[in-house]
Protein backbone atom coordinates (compact mmCIF):
# COMPACT_ATOMS: atom_id res chain seq x y z
CA UNK A 1 0.00 0.00 0.00
CA UNK A 2 1.13 3.70 -0.17
CA UNK A 3 2.22 5.33 2.46
CA UNK A 4 3.93 3.98 5.84
CA UNK A 5 2.64 2.06 8.63
CA UNK A 6 4.99 1.10 10.93
CA UNK A 7 4.79 2.25 14.63
CA UNK A 8 6.55 5.46 13.97
CA UNK A 9 3.16 7.20 12.66
CA UNK A 10 0.83 5.49 14.29
CA UNK A 11 0.17 8.63 17.38
CA UNK A 12 0.33 11.64 14.16
CA UNK A 13 -2.20 8.87 12.73
CA UNK A 14 -4.08 9.07 15.88
CA UNK A 15 -4.14 12.75 16.56
CA UNK A 16 -5.56 12.60 13.05
CA UNK A 17 -8.75 10.83 13.88
CA UNK A 18 -9.28 12.15 17.64
CA UNK A 19 -9.67 15.33 15.37
CA UNK A 20 -11.85 14.25 12.92
CA UNK A 21 -14.07 12.84 15.70
CA UNK A 22 -14.05 15.98 17.67
CA UNK A 23 -15.03 17.94 14.29
CA UNK A 24 -18.01 15.66 14.65
CA UNK A 25 -18.75 16.24 18.08
CA UNK A 26 -18.40 20.00 17.55
CA UNK A 27 -20.72 19.72 14.30
CA UNK A 28 -23.51 18.26 16.92
CA UNK A 29 -22.98 21.30 19.62
CA UNK A 30 -20.74 18.76 21.88
CA UNK A 31 -18.26 21.29 22.32
CA UNK A 32 -16.64 19.98 25.46
CA UNK A 33 -16.62 16.44 24.12
CA UNK A 34 -14.67 18.01 21.18
CA UNK A 35 -12.47 20.00 23.54
CA UNK A 36 -11.26 16.78 25.10
CA UNK A 37 -10.71 15.18 21.66
CA UNK A 38 -8.51 18.10 20.91
CA UNK A 39 -5.98 17.61 24.01
CA UNK A 40 -6.12 13.78 22.99
CA UNK A 41 -4.74 15.53 19.49
CA UNK A 42 -2.31 17.32 21.35
CA UNK A 43 -1.20 14.48 23.61
CA UNK A 44 -0.43 11.84 20.43
CA UNK A 45 1.31 15.34 18.99
CA UNK A 46 3.55 15.64 22.21
CA UNK A 47 5.06 11.81 21.86
CA UNK A 48 4.77 11.19 18.33
CA UNK A 49 8.71 12.39 17.82
CA UNK A 50 9.89 10.94 20.73
CA UNK A 51 8.24 7.72 19.16
CA UNK A 52 9.57 8.10 16.01
CA UNK A 53 13.24 9.13 16.94
CA UNK A 54 13.41 5.18 18.96
CA UNK A 55 13.58 3.43 15.33
CA UNK A 56 16.24 4.08 12.55
CA UNK A 57 14.51 5.03 9.71
CA UNK A 58 15.00 5.40 5.70
CA UNK A 59 15.34 9.03 4.11
CA UNK A 60 12.34 8.72 2.51
CA UNK A 61 10.60 7.46 6.04
CA UNK A 62 11.94 11.13 7.38
CA UNK A 63 10.68 12.78 4.94
CA UNK A 64 7.59 11.17 4.94
CA UNK A 65 6.78 11.70 8.67
CA UNK A 66 7.62 15.42 8.45
CA UNK A 67 5.20 16.03 5.95
CA UNK A 68 2.37 13.84 7.54
CA UNK A 69 3.15 15.45 10.83
CA UNK A 70 2.55 18.83 9.02
CA UNK A 71 -0.71 17.95 7.08
CA UNK A 72 -2.72 16.30 10.46
CA UNK A 73 -1.20 19.68 12.29
CA UNK A 74 -3.30 21.36 9.37
CA UNK A 75 -6.14 19.48 10.54
CA UNK A 76 -6.09 19.13 14.50
CA UNK A 77 -4.47 22.65 14.93
CA UNK A 78 -5.86 24.53 12.09
CA UNK A 79 -9.08 23.73 10.53
CA UNK A 80 -10.41 22.00 13.57
CA UNK A 81 -10.42 25.28 15.95
CA UNK A 82 -11.71 27.33 12.97
CA UNK A 83 -14.72 24.52 13.05
CA UNK A 84 -14.99 25.13 16.43
CA UNK A 85 -15.48 28.95 15.91
CA UNK A 86 -18.13 28.82 13.47
CA UNK A 87 -20.01 25.87 15.92
CA UNK A 88 -20.26 28.95 18.47
CA UNK A 89 -21.19 31.66 16.19
CA UNK A 90 -18.16 32.88 14.86
CA UNK A 91 -20.55 33.90 11.29
CA UNK A 92 -20.28 37.50 10.24
CA UNK A 93 -18.43 37.56 7.59
CA UNK A 94 -15.31 39.52 9.79
CA UNK A 95 -15.46 36.41 11.89
CA UNK A 96 -15.05 34.14 9.15
CA UNK A 97 -12.27 36.31 7.36
CA UNK A 98 -10.41 35.66 10.73
CA UNK A 99 -11.43 31.83 10.93
CA UNK A 100 -9.67 31.79 7.00
CA UNK A 101 -6.35 33.94 8.28
CA UNK A 102 -6.21 31.66 11.22
CA UNK A 103 -5.82 28.88 9.18
CA UNK A 104 -3.85 30.19 6.05
CA UNK A 105 -1.22 31.45 8.91
CA UNK A 106 -1.16 27.88 9.98
CA UNK A 107 -0.34 26.39 6.58
CA UNK A 108 2.48 29.09 5.96
CA UNK A 109 4.07 28.29 9.34
CA UNK A 110 3.62 24.41 8.39
CA UNK A 111 5.02 24.90 4.90
CA UNK A 112 7.92 27.15 6.26
CA UNK A 113 8.64 24.80 8.76
CA UNK A 114 8.33 21.66 6.73
CA UNK A 115 10.97 23.48 4.19
CA UNK A 116 13.46 24.49 6.96
CA UNK A 117 13.30 21.07 9.09
CA UNK A 118 14.25 19.22 5.65
CA UNK A 119 16.96 21.16 5.75
CA UNK A 120 18.07 21.15 8.78
CA UNK A 121 18.17 17.03 9.12
CA UNK A 122 20.19 17.35 6.13
CA UNK A 123 22.76 18.78 8.07
CA UNK A 124 22.39 17.52 11.81
CA UNK A 125 20.54 14.42 13.97
CA UNK A 126 20.51 16.59 16.90
CA UNK A 127 17.40 17.46 18.25
CA UNK A 128 15.55 20.95 17.52
CA UNK A 129 16.18 23.08 20.30
CA UNK A 130 13.85 26.16 19.40
CA UNK A 131 11.24 27.18 17.48
CA UNK A 132 10.69 30.67 15.02
CA UNK A 133 6.75 31.55 16.22
CA UNK A 134 4.19 29.81 17.95
CA UNK A 135 3.88 26.32 16.96
CA UNK A 136 0.41 25.48 15.67
CA UNK A 137 0.38 22.13 18.20
CA UNK A 138 0.14 24.93 21.06
CA UNK A 139 -3.59 25.15 19.65
CA UNK A 140 -4.35 22.18 21.41
CA UNK A 141 -4.04 23.59 24.81
CA UNK A 142 -4.96 27.58 24.40
CA UNK A 143 -7.78 26.39 22.54
CA UNK A 144 -9.30 24.34 25.16
CA UNK A 145 -8.27 27.62 27.80
CA UNK A 146 -10.01 29.72 26.03
CA UNK A 147 -13.65 27.85 26.41
CA UNK A 148 -13.13 27.88 29.98
CA UNK A 149 -14.68 31.18 29.91
CA UNK A 150 -17.43 30.66 27.76
CA UNK A 151 -20.06 29.74 30.42
CA UNK A 152 -18.94 33.03 31.93
CA UNK A 153 -19.93 34.90 29.16
CA UNK A 154 -23.29 35.65 26.60
CA UNK A 155 -22.75 33.51 23.73
CA UNK A 156 -22.50 36.64 21.59
CA UNK A 157 -19.71 37.97 23.81
CA UNK A 158 -17.87 34.90 23.83
CA UNK A 159 -18.06 34.12 20.07
CA UNK A 160 -16.29 37.92 19.59
CA UNK A 161 -13.81 37.10 21.96
CA UNK A 162 -12.90 33.78 20.37
CA UNK A 163 -12.36 35.79 16.90
CA UNK A 164 -9.86 38.12 18.45
CA UNK A 165 -8.36 35.21 20.29
CA UNK A 166 -8.10 33.01 17.08
CA UNK A 167 -6.36 36.26 15.43
CA UNK A 168 -4.31 36.60 18.06
CA UNK A 169 -2.88 32.71 17.55
CA UNK A 170 -2.77 33.67 13.79
CA UNK A 171 -0.52 36.67 14.33
CA UNK A 172 1.70 34.71 16.87
CA UNK A 173 1.79 31.73 14.20
CA UNK A 174 3.63 33.57 12.14
CA UNK A 175 5.46 36.32 14.30
CA UNK A 176 9.68 36.28 13.96
CA UNK A 177 10.18 35.23 17.94
CA UNK A 178 12.33 32.11 18.42
CA UNK A 179 10.79 30.38 21.49
CA UNK A 180 12.25 27.41 23.18
CA UNK A 181 11.47 23.72 22.40
CA UNK A 182 10.21 21.86 25.95
CA UNK A 183 12.76 19.17 26.44
CA UNK A 184 12.54 16.62 29.15
CA UNK A 185 10.38 18.30 32.39
CA UNK A 186 8.81 21.04 30.07
CA UNK A 187 7.12 18.28 28.36
CA UNK A 188 5.87 16.54 31.64
CA UNK A 189 4.93 20.17 32.53
CA UNK A 190 2.96 19.96 29.10
CA UNK A 191 1.80 17.39 29.94
CA UNK A 192 0.27 17.76 33.47
CA UNK A 193 -1.31 21.03 32.12
CA UNK A 194 -3.42 19.31 29.74
CA UNK A 195 -4.59 17.08 31.89
CA UNK A 196 -5.42 19.55 34.34
CA UNK A 197 -7.27 21.77 31.56
CA UNK A 198 -9.12 18.96 31.04
CA UNK A 199 -10.51 18.27 34.45
CA UNK A 200 -11.46 22.03 34.67
CA UNK A 201 -13.44 21.52 31.17
CA UNK A 202 -15.47 19.11 33.05
CA UNK A 203 -15.82 20.75 35.97
CA UNK A 204 -16.00 24.09 34.63
CA UNK A 205 -18.39 23.51 31.81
Amino acid sequence: MVGFYNYTVILTYMSLVFSVIGMTFALDGRITAALVCMLSSGLCDSFDGKVARTRKRTEEEKRFGIQIDSLCDLVCFCVFPAILGYCVGMKSPLQVAVMALYVLAGVIRLAYFNVTEEIRQDTTDAVRSSYLGLPVTMAAMLVPLAFLAENHMAASAFSWFYTVYLALLAFFFIAPVRLPKPHGKGMYVMLAGGLATCACLFLLR
